[in-house]
């Protein structure tokens, strides 16, 4: 709609819910509000076209050229433009009615009516009055009119004349007017010393900000972040853990020489020191804070597999055992509120344990809680409430949700349905609320989630995962890493250098190669929302995005044997997964109706009318079954499947566990007869999308070293395991890569720039929006 097809195009004063909006002066009246709001010219701007689109969601893009035409604006300005909107309409009650929608990664929509305002007519007659200052009042006037020589008779003025001349008041009146404007000149003096006094006790930041607004042309520089990262050292600092009092925050480090060590250091920016010092070889890791502020324990890890559970004092030294445990990246406790006792998640190895236990620091007993777990089931970060009354964990984290019981164990409650990938979770001080991290796209974000009314809220962070909040107070702490990573095609043999494709300042990931060689498919927000792309490597011009589809991140596409087709897992407008066919040479586009409501990934095999899918049941259990797409019957299924490959030239499902590190292959028809172990314990579990089928039934393998960030390990072809490092320095995206046929080149996502920081910030009562999308996609038990 153009501005002369709007209703108001030639209306200069709307009604725009309950406020009225003088376009030409830039002025909203609020009900009630005891001043007039003043908005500037570019928010204006952003108003009229929200206007004038009746209702339809406006994309930042159209804004972008409807307000800011011929320049380059950030995205900071349009927010900052919404944001002098909402405040202006919100008058002195913040909490009313919301005026502007926004939808996520896409725009803006005005939420109320509008209508025009008929203007008063400057050429109607306007009675005379007393009220009018224009003439006196009646008491004022004499009685008679003498006619005197020389008087004009009024009747010989003009009507404007006699509108505009002065009457000329009694001297009773000017000695009262006097008084009145004496009055007032007092009152403002007051006044202005009120204000003075209050902007002496005031910030500087707010007044700038106003004067800003108000004049719409000043730059006061980009708007205050919620957060402060409290550390700016190379390397990655991560897993935080704050003290009971917000004062202190305690993380782990690894600097570019490498090496895990745990820093404390206070929630500002003063120097951190080491807590203990580590022997050689050694990594520590996770540290966690006890109830009473003394103590921090944390997970000691061996260069020859061994660990153990450590706790020191708070302030260094006194360091004693806890026990000893198996050397996952998915170890995980946390203290029981008492400070009494740890409580841990499943184990494997040596120390292996299906579900959650309780440890008992005195005596050094274990106490296995009661609840359901199935076999397949791995609980990770096991988590009592402040109050003692609940224990959530994570069940599954690579493809899981939360769940809560009785802290002494029984039966369990799914508070999420969404099979996400989750990136830590914290207990709020009220017991009610979480705050956790999800990868969403091409990053992870924090929620905050109400386990009662199990309302969800998007706090707001870009890049933020793996959260804690102090006991006692309402501090947030979080890992801030903003990464960009590239495509390589990497050579796994000789001296050629690994090359860069399709370069950009964005997040490239998941590449997926053809059997063909010659088709490359990725994942990227490149273009500003994240999307699928698609080009011939012949013909790097042919780069484009594959339209109509927002793919899901936690599974990477799969192409046909005849490289025609592909098998994408995307969600819809309303945050419904599907599986989609795409003919990417060709731009088609079809949803599959796939009889499965929680579809994980798809799979091609070598017969065209059977299709894999991994999917979870009403059991909530992942399942690997085999379809005849004809019909949709489904023909075969293997339990505990978390990511499979077909292997067109073996004819055979490669594919890893849930439950266990390791890898597996079963026959084309999922025989469990044929169930073969490939290897017992690469991938990991945390790393269980890192790996491709290469030719000759080779199996390639990402992994990383306290000596090489990105590795590559290749096992499964009946000899010797090889290994190469790829990038000494670099890490490599874990969601996904390819091998070339022949096994010369692989495909990979590299990180271009990394590191990760701490945050704090404290944690407000209103948190920011809800994240329309994402709600949807969770599906909240009621």
């Amino acid at each position: 709609m153009t501005i002369s097809d709007s209703p108001f195009h030639d209306a200069d004063v709307l009604r725009i819910g309950e406020c009225t909006v003088t376009l030409s002066s830039r002025e909203v009246q609020v009900p009630g509000a005891r001043r007039l709001r003043r908005l500037t010219p570019k928010a204006v701007g952003v108003l009229r076209v929200l206007v004038r689109s009746n209702g339809r969601v406006v994309t930042r893009d159209e804004l972008f050229a409807e307000v800011w035409p011929d320049t380059l604006p950030t995205n900071d300005v349009l927010t900052q433009a919404v944001t002098q909107l909402r405040k202006a309409f919100a008058g002195d009650d913040e909490a009313g009615t919301p005026y502007i929608e926004t939808i996520a990664k896409t725009g803006y929509r005005l939420l109320v009516a509008v209508s025009a305002v008929s203007p008063v007519d400057p050429g109607a007659a306007q009675p005379l009055s007393a009220a009018s200052g224009i003439l006196p009042p009646l008491g004022d006037q004499p009685a008679t009119s003498v006619a005197t020589p020389g008087a004009i008779d009024a009747a010989t003025i003009p009507a404007d004349a006699l509108l505009l001349a002065p009457v000329r008041p009694r001297r009773g009146w000017r000695r009262i007017r006097r008084w009145v404007l004496l009055g007032i000149g007092l009152a403002m003096v007051l006044a202005l010393g009120v204000m003075g006094w209050m902007l002496m006790h005031r910030s500087t930041a707010p007044s700038a900000v106003d004067a800003a607004v108000e004049n719409g042309t000043r730059v006061i520089g980009s708007p205050q972040r919620p957060y402060r990262l409290i550390t700016a050292s190379a390397g990655f600092q991560t897993y935080p853990t704050l003290s009971p009092d917000g004062s202190q925050v305690a993380y782990e480090a690894s600097e570019e020489e490498g090496g895990g060590q745990i820093k404390v250091q206070t929630s500002g920016n003063a120097p951190a020191r080491t807590l203990v010092e580590r022997p050689d070889g050694a990594v520590d890791r996770f540290p966690n804070w006890s109830p009473d502020g003394r103590e921090i324990a944390f997970a000691r890890f061996f260069g020859d597999g061994r660990c153990e559970v450590l706790i020191a004092s708070a302030t260094g030294g006194n360091l004693r055992q806890a026990t000893r445990c198996d050397g996952t990246e998915l170890l995980s406790f946390d203290w029981t509120p008492d400070g009494r006792g740890l409580v841990f998640g499943s184990m494997v190895g040596v120390f292996a344990h299906r579900g959650i236990r309780v440890l008992d620091l005195a005596s050094g007993r274990w106490q296995a809680l009661p609840y359901a777990a199935h076999k397949d089931d791995f609980d990770y970060a096991p988590r009592i409430s402040p109050d003692g009354r609940w224990l959530v964990f994570v069940r599954n984290p690579q493809i899981g949700d939360l769940w809560r019981m009785p802290a002494e164990g029984g039966p369990l409650e799914q508070l999420t349905d969404d099979a996400a990938e989750f990136r830590g979770w914290a207990w709020l001080g009220d017991s009610r609320q979480i705050v956790f991290g999800r990868r969403v796209d091409s990053e992870a974000r924090l929620y905050q989630l109400d386990s009662e009314s199990r309302t969800l809220r998007d706090l707001g962070l870009d890049d933020a995962q793996w959260p804690a909040v102090a006991r006692s107070a309402n501090l947030l702490a979080f890992v801030h890493r903003k990464a960009q990573f590239g495509l390589y095609k990497v050579p796994v043999n000789g001296p050629t250098a690994a090359q860069r494709l399709f370069a950009s300042s964005s997040r490239d990931s998941q590449p997926m190669l053809a059997p063909d060689d010659r088709q490359l498919v990725f994942a990227s927000d490149r273009s500003g929302s994240y999307a699928l792309w698609w080009a011939d490597l012949q013909h790097p011009s042919s780069l484009r995005p594959i339209e109509g589809l927002r793919p899901d991140t936690r599974q990477p596409p799969a192409w046909s044997t005849d490289s025609r087709h592909l098998l994408v897992l995307g969600r819809d407008d309303q945050g419904v997964p599907h599986v989609y066919e795409i003919t990417p040479r060709d731009e088609q586009l079809r949803v599959l109706p796939v009889p499965v409501a929680r579809p994980l990934q798809a799979l091609y095999t070598d017969d065209p009318d059977r299709l894999l899918l991994i999917e979870r049941g009403d059991d909530q259990r992942t399942r690997l079954s085999l379809y005849d797409r004809r019909n949709w019957q489904r023909l075969a299924t293997l339990y505990g499947v978390s990511q499979a490959r077909f292997d067109g030239e073996q004819k055979r499902v490669v594919f890893t566990h849930l439950g266990a590190s390791g890898l597996w292959s079963v026959d084309a028809s999922l025989s469990p007869a044929s169930v073969r172990q490939l290897s017992a314990d690469k991938p990991s579990r945390w790393r269980y999308r890192a790996w491709s089928v290469a030719g000759s039934g080779r199996v390639d393998y990402l992994d990383e070293s306290a000596t090489c960030s990105s590795g590559l390990l290749r096992i499964g072809s009946g000899a010797e395991a090889v290994s190469r490092c790829l990038d000494a320095t670099r890490l490599s995206a874990g969601n996904g890569f390819s091998s070339s046929f022949d096994g010369n080149d692989v495909y990979v996502s590299l990180a271009v720039t990394d590191g990760a920081d701490i945050g704090v910030m404290p944690l407000t009562e209103q948190p920011a929006e809800v994240f329309p999308a994402f709600v949807k996609s969770l599906k909240i038990k009621p």
